[in-house]
């Protein structure tokens, strides 16, 4: 199992990352089990969290969803600005920054929004955030006016920033909550068509051809994003994407009458999941995010029409793509560290750190979301069959998280 560490660290990280990593192993004190029977991976960044502090900390905290990262494997995220209040001036980020010092385990990188407000109407102060941001985003909404979006993306290269996109068009929406699929129309739902979000895609990368941005897209889930953005990279723009976990594993045939199974954008298709696979192994997909959106309790209980979009995803990703995309021959290990680790951080510049998690590959179990460390509990993976449990994790030389003792604040 040494020498599969040492090959797999070398292909992720390069030598000199390894050989420190290798090196903060031996310091940190994990003798509770025997080392040479778990495989070490690299920290995993995702770039595409909500932490939801400040302003609904009934939903999650950073601590809570700092700790549910780092026992997911993860010691650098990416956190989403649908916040109260939004960080879209210096003042208003502060706030999130200083909650981030005090109560981050992790490497956390918080988002300044595109507009003022998430309103679409004002560009943010994009200037006066950008160093002390990861990039520009509005997720949770598409920028709807064009000329907005162009000036925003002429500001953003201006300040040598990424602008992160949720695409949808909020005309094409109609009232829709679950795909515009056979499980909508057979059990009379209000569906969400795919042009929703391919259509201000395809609005994007024009003005990104016009303007020279360098672009993000966001969770991309229908086959024509993945031809788009296959296009633009042929074209050579300066685009990048990324997919969730339940795009790839789940589509519209699994859904129930449960809230747990309600997100943003929705699960598509068969032909739009084998699209993404397809996408992720020929390398038009650069990354694996998780969307980790928490709710309470009550507010995903009111079934597909009734709940919040969002559903939790930092504790179950690597052990369900190594299960349902490794083990079953679709992508090898070292791509998938790709997904989650190199490729992010390359794309976001975040550092290539020392940071690591360890894993019991053999070790089986059922999803539980009763053992979430996050406070939001909503999975549609709940009792799924997984291979790999993250033992311990250690962030900045620093145990943030082993199994079976449980962290507290």
């Amino acid at each position: 199992m040494q020498n599969q560490n040492v090959a797999l660290l070398d292909a992720i990280c390069g030598n000199g990352v390894r050989v420190s990593i290798m090196d903060r192993l031996s310091s940190v004190d994990l003798s509770t089990f025997n080392s040479s029977e778990y495989i070490i991976l690299p920290g995993f960044c995702d770039v595409h969290v909500h932490f939801r502090e400040p302003g609904f900390s009934y939903k999650e905290t950073i601590f809570s969803g700092s700790l549910a990262a780092a026992r997911g494997g993860y010691t650098a995220v990416c956190t989403m600005p649908n916040l109260n209040p939004v960080p879209d001036t210096k003042a208003h980020l502060k706030e999130q920054l200083d909650l981030i010092r005090e109560d981050g385990l992790i490497h956390i990188y918080p988002y300044g929004t595109i507009t003022m407000g998430q309103k679409g109407e004002n560009l943010s102060d994009m200037k006066g955030l950008a160093p002390q941001v990861i990039a520009f985003t509005d997720d949770g909404k598409g920028v709807q006016r064009t000329e907005l979006m162009r000036n925003a993306m002429k500001q953003a290269k201006q300040l040598n920033k990424l602008i992160v996109a949720h695409c949808e068009d909020e005309n094409l929406l109609n009232g829709g909550y679950i795909h515009d699929g056979d499980y909508a129309r057979d059990n009379h739902h209000r569906g969400i068509p795919s042009e929703s979000e391919w259509k201000q895609l395809q609005r994007d990368l024009t003005l990104v051809k016009e303007t020279g941005c360098a672009y993000h897209a966001c969770h991309i889930s229908t086959k024509e994003s993945v031809e788009l953005i296959r296009k633009a990279k042929a074209q050579k723009l300066n685009v990048t994407c990324e997919t969730a976990p339940h795009y790839l594993l789940m589509d519209d045939s699994y859904l129930q009458e449960d809230g747990r199974y309600k997100m943003n954008p929705p699960l598509r298709d068969r032909a739009d999941r084998e699209a993404l696979i397809e996408g992720l192994k020929d390398g038009t997909i650069d990354m694996i995010a998780t969307d980790h959106a928490p709710h309470s309790a009550e507010e995903k209980s009111k079934g597909l029409d009734g709940s919040s979009f969002g559903i939790v995803g930092l504790e179950t990703a690597f052990p369900l793509l190594y299960t349902y995309l490794v083990k079953e021959n679709i992508i090898s290990l070292e791509k998938l560290m790709q997904l989650l680790v190199s490729n992010p951080r390359k794309r976001f510049k975040i550092p290539m750190t020392t940071d690591f998690s360890v894993w019991d590959m053999r070790q089986s179990y059922l999803i539980d979301p009763e053992e979430f460390q996050s406070q939001g509990k909503a999975t549609p993976f709940s009792g799924w069959k997984t291979y790999g449990k993250c033992i311990a994790t250690v962030c900045d030389g620093k145990l943030v998280w082993l199994e079976k003792v449980r962290n507290s604040k």
